[in-house]
Formats: structure tokens, C-alpha cells, sequence
């Protein structure tokens, strides 16, 4: 009899265990701090993203589609969301007989070694990423700041993974941090800003990017010596910062003023000013000559901070977009 009632309390005791929780054979990636994914050696864009944490004879992976992980912080309390459907959007946990390594991951032919023990793989829940901008120190020069990269908290929601044992839910399952680069910033210009000709852009350019003053004040260009300035509004002497995609075209001063603007080189990222009653442009004009005067322009953009969807960075207390140099023109013949 009693050992009727132990084998009872046994099979009530293994069942108890199959009610939804990991607590028998757990997914403990818990000391594993780092997240990586997998190098995309192709030029194909839409190539799915692989993230990956590893143990010594364990793996967790997730596949989701290109650009599933966005360079953009996630508003406050709105994380995005991916519905896992064990075909786009996949969660893949495997232990291994041996030492596991990035090629039985990422490889093109995965070694033959080590085997693969045991594997759980995810049939329901939801993805979800809350992403955040990571800023570097301001700068003791000018004041700005930078991007460095983007830290997403990864969190299974209600995750069900289909195991050797059976099926098994999982409330919450924190997968933990992934990190990635900041979209490529270059504030270089080596070349002078041009005015187009109907007065109303600025803009300066190098081989991967380009700043804009639109809508300009019309009264801040002129020949008269002094110095103007004119607030950054929504409507007049707004900037933008334009990045481009690598290997779409080469970008020379024929793509700007005109309408539309040329399909290539293609457009990366667009950073806009944010209107915040604290940025301005200014020019300073000086000019040289007695009978012929050439005035030079120089604009210098105040105090403006850049915007691309919810990521934003300080460009400078003082930024010199450049100088412009008008045609020499004759000075008037003085009034007998």
C-alpha cells in the first residue's frame, strides 16, 4: 500500500511539473551578459537576422526578417513586437555533446561536431524589443554629442517551446541585450557650400553625406559687411542631415537643386532640426578689395540639435557648414 501511495504522490509530483513553467529543464542564459548575430558576408539586405548566446554546450537563437531590430530607440512603454511563428520570426534553443562555437551557428556548412542532444524549439509568443539610444560624452570643445549605438532588451512574451518532453509555456523569458552601431555620421566638409539659385537652400556635401540649410531667411546671404541671424523654425532656415546607402551611386553637386531629388545615390537616413526656440543660423559677411570686392559668407549653424524618428544628438554649440565666395564685383566710382 504505501508503496502504491508513493508512486501516486510520484506521477502527481511529475505532473505538477508539466504545467507551463521551465523549472524542471530550464533555458538559463541568465550569466550569459553579451548577445551577437551573425556577419551577413552577402550584399543582400533582406537576409535574415540571426542573434545568438552561447554556453559552453548550449545555444540560443533567434531568426527574425532584415531590419527587425531597427537603428531607433522605442518610444517610452511601446516596445516593438513580433509574433513568433516558427518560420520568420523563430526561437531555436539546442545542447550540444561538445564545446559549441560561432560556425555551428552562423556557418555556411556547420561543422560535423558537436552533435546536437536536445532540441527545443518555439512554436507561439511574442517577441518583444525595447530599443534605447546610447550616447557618448558630451564634447569640452564644441558641446555636441553623438550615437555610439543602440542597446535592445530582448523579452520573450508567453513563449512556448515544444521539447522532447512536450510542450512548455513560459510567462516571461528575458533574453537579455543585444547591442548595435549607430548609423555612420560623417560631418566632414572638405568641399564650400553652394547656394542654390533660387537663394532658398544651402547645402554642403562629402562622398557619403550632406547638410542642408532649407528655406532660407533670405535677408542672412547678402553683400552688406556685418553679421545676421535668423531662428531655426519649422518654416524657415530648417536643416537637414541626409546619409546614403553604400555602393548606390556616387553623390556630386548635380543631385541638389532640383525636384524631385535623384533616386540615386539611395537615401540612408535624414536627420531633421528640432525646433526647440534654441537654434539659429548665422552668417558673417567680410569683404576684401578697394575696386573690386569679393564678399565671403559665412554660415555657422547655432545651438541645433539633429532628430531621425526617436534618436537624437546635439551637432554643436557652433557649427561652420563653410564659407561662400561671391564673383569679384566692381566697387561704385565715388560721386564727384
Amino acid at each position: 500500500m504505501k508503496k502504491y501511495v508513493s508512486l501516486l504522490i510520484l506521477a502527481l509530483l511529475l505532473n505538477g511539473c508539466d504545467d507551463g513553467d521551465l523549472t524542471v529543464d530550464t533555458i538559463d542564459f541568465a550569466d550569459v551578459q553579451t548577445s551577437a548575430s551573425c556577419p551577413n558576408s552577402s550584399t543582400d539586405e533582406t537576409a535574415p537576422t540571426l542573434i545568438y548566446k552561447l554556453k559552453t554546450q548550449e545555444s540560443l537563437v533567434i531568426q527574425m526578417p532584415a531590419n527587425s531590430i531597427k537603428t531607433d530607440a522605442t518610444p517610452v512603454g511601446t516596445p516593438l513586437t513580433y509574433d513568433i511563428d516558427n518560420s520568420t520570426y523563430r526561437v531555436l534553443y539546442r545542447a550540444y555533446d561538445g564545446t559549441v562555437a560561432i560556425n555551428n551557428i552562423c556557418g555556411t556548412i556547420p561543422p560535423r561536431t558537436p552533435n546536437v542532444t536536445e532540441e527545443w524549439q518555439a512554436t507561439a509568443g511574442i517577441i518583444e524589443v525595447t530599443s534605447t539610444q546610447v550616447t557618448g560624452d558630451k564634447s569640452a570643445t564644441d558641446g555636441s554629442t553623438r550615437i555610439t549605438g543602440y542597446n535592445h532588451q530582448i523579452v520573450f512574451r508567453n513563449i512556448t517551446f515544444l521539447k522532447p518532453a512536450g510542450p512548455q509555456t513560459e510567462e516571461e523569458f528575458v533574453f537579455g541585450n543585444y547591442t548595435t552601431a549607430a548609423d555612420p555620421i560623417n560631418l566632414t566638409f572638405t568641399t564650400v557650400p553652394t547656394q542654390c539659385t533660387d537663394k532658398k537652400q544651402v547645402f554642403n556635401f562629402n562622398p557619403t553625406s550632406y547638410m542642408q540649410v532649407n528655406n532660407l531667411d533670405q535677408n542672412l546671404i547678402q553683400q552688406v559687411v556685418g553679421t545676421r541671424s535668423s531662428a531655426i523654425t519649422a518654416a524657415a532656415n530648417n536643416i537637414t542631415y541626409t546619409t546614403f546607402k553604400s555602393n548606390t551611386g556616387t553623390l556630386t553637386s548635380s543631385y541638389f537643386c532640383i525636384s524631385p531629388a535623384p533616386s540615386a545615390p539611395a537615401v540612408s537616413t535624414v536627420w531633421n532640426s528640432v525646433v526647440d526656440n534654441n537654434g539659429i543660423v548665422e552668417v558673417t559677411t567680410t569683404a576684401t578689395g578697394t575696386t573690386s570686392i569679393v564678399y565671403k559668407h559665412t554660415i555657422t549653424i547655432k545651438n541645433v540639435t539633429l532628430k531621425k524618428g526617436n534618436s537624437s544628438f546635439y551637432l554643436a554649440d557652433n557649427f561652420v557648414l563653410g564659407t561662400i565666395t561671391d564673383a569679384p564685383v566692381t566697387a561704385p566710382t565715388a560721386k564727384k
